[in-house]
């Protein structure tokens, strides 16, 4: 395995600061280990956050949604961002330098989601979550500031996948779609044995063991493997799925996972564009300051955001 040098040196780290996989911890013990140890540079400076509770679709049910925006004025495209821990871990927290920086790249709103976490919310209820934030951000477009004919919508990893089940929702239920999907080294299908599991299957960070511990907290029982909403690549047509941009790791354990399921959005005739980075691994997409190829990445997902605002606001 090469790995570019700061990724080697994070690497190097975590092997010391995390002598078995996260799964071995528990749920408690992943949970307490990733909220202590997992890099905080200080984030970048923001015009504006603010913090809203949306309601759920369950009766009592509240999300909490950080709204950052770059500037002042209104009319601003949104993303709204769904973050990444296999449905179990993190929080809103954990991509706060992130969205603050993908906020300054994109001149958009960005909101981020605290959506319920499995164990104790599984299937569907992480996906209601991000549902319901959507459809608020798109009501509440006028009081945000926001254009609602220009909202995408993302996330890493677990989140990743539940943007693009969002967008599977959304289209069978004919509701009006996201107009892009950001989608980092997404976790798409349940232990498919490609190339890049068994290569990377001892991580770094990330191992296949952890994956299935994952997916196996998230989803209620088998029959969800077969769920698209679940697990989109069993989606049977991803047609009329908004333009993709999907970024993989050359280090991760799910990278053919991502790029498969690029291939299937380009085959159902969806536009989507993916990009392998070399030399990291899975997790490096909200370690803004901490690897190169963050910066990197960040910058291409800015660029492939604002031509589809650009491309919708043009009428195209």
């Amino acid at each position: 395995m090469k790995l570019d040098p700061d990724a080697q040196a994070a690497a190097d780290l975590l092997a010391r600061l995390l002598p078995r996989p996260l799964h071995q911890l528990g749920v408690a013990g992943a949970r307490e280990w990733t909220r202590r140890h997992l890099s905080r540079n200080p984030p970048p400076p923001v015009h504006e956050v603010t913090d809203h509770l949306v309601p759920g679709a369950d009766p009592g049910v509240e999300i909490p949604v950080r709204v950052y925006r770059p500037g002042p004025g209104s009319g601003l495209p949104v993303l709204l961002y769904l973050h990444g821990g296999g449905w179990t871990l993190g929080g809103v927290d954990r991509v706060d330098p992130l969205c603050r920086t993908l906020a300054n790249r994109t001149g958009c709103l960005v909101a981020s989601v605290e959506y319920r976490l499995a164990p104790e919310h599984k299937f569907p209820a992480p996906l209601q979550d991000c549902h319901a934030a959507l459809a608020w951000v798109t009501a509440h477009a006028a009081r945000l500031g926001a254009d609602p004919a220009r909202t995408a919508i993302g996330g890493d990893s677990a989140g990743a996948n539940l943007a693009t089940a969002v967008c599977l929702l959304a289209r069978d239920r004919g509701e009006p779609l996201p107009v892009f999907q950001l989608l980092v080294y997404p976790a798409m299908e349940y232990a498919e044995p490609r190339p890049s599991w068994i290569e990377y299957a001892d991580g770094p960070l990330l191992t296949v063991g952890d994956v299935l511990w994952f997916w196996d907290l998230y989803l209620r029982d088998e029959a969800d493997r077969a769920n698209p909403l679940a697990v989109p690549a069993t989606a049977p047509s991803l047609r009329g799925l908004p333009p993709a941009f999907v970024v993989t790791a050359e280090c991760d354990p799910i990278r053919d996972d991502g790029e498969h399921f690029a291939r299937r959005l380009r085959d159902d005739g969806v536009e989507a564009a993916v990009k392998r980075y070399p030399g990291v691994f899975h997790g490096f997409f909200p370690q803004v300051g901490v690897y190169a190829r963050t910066a990197e990445a960040i910058d291409d997902a800015a660029r492939h955001l604002v031509r589809a605002f650009a491309a919708v606001r043009a009428g195209t």
